[in-house]
């Protein structure tokens, strides 16, 4: 994934270990609130990723065909600074935690690792790696969260 990603308005690839294309992240400009759309490679939405507008602490919403899927916000109370709590519509919490701007942080369910985001296993610059752990995990979700988080801290890191 290329580092400029979260530029509203542009589009970038995410490339497989192979160097296929896999998944576009289409930044949508001229909106209101920060918009991207995670597409495959045919073109389909994967996922469509949102700021929530009107809320007390900033909020990044993931939706799938049209439903929320799940709610991404910094962590209330904690003493880490970049720490964040993923909501899903079911209930389950995903915890992402490290060093969000550095690229270096890890996405896990209940201790258990589900993704690791980092810069170090790439030489290219402006680049970074994400690690889907589990085979049986969602792809395109653990890739919305590693955008929303990015685009959190990067906000919060601006205020």
């Amino acid at each position: 994934m290329r580092e400029r990603l979260f530029g509203i308005g542009d589009d970038y690839w995410i490339e497989d270990t192979d160097g296929r294309k896999v998944f576009l992240v289409d930044g949508k400009a001229m909106r209101v609130r920060d918009t991207f759309e995670l597409k495959d490679a045919q073109g389909r939405i994967i996922v469509e990723i949102r700021q929530k507008l009107l809320s007390l602490r900033d909020t990044m919403l993931i939706e799938r065909d049209g439903k929320q899927l799940a709610k991404v916000k910094r962590k209330r109370l904690s003493l880490l600074r970049n720490h964040y709590r993923v909501t899903l519509v079911d209930g389950t919490e995903l915890d992402v935690s490290g060093k969000i701007l550095d690229r270096e942080f890890a996405v896990d369910y209940d201790g258990e690792l589900l993704a690791q985001i980092s810069r170090r296993w790439l030489t290219v610059r402006d680049t970074y790696g994400i690690d889907i752990v589990r085979e049986d995990a969602d792809a395109g979700l653990l890739i919305a969260v590693a955008v929303c988080v990015i685009v959190l801290a990067e906000k919060e890191h601006e205020d």
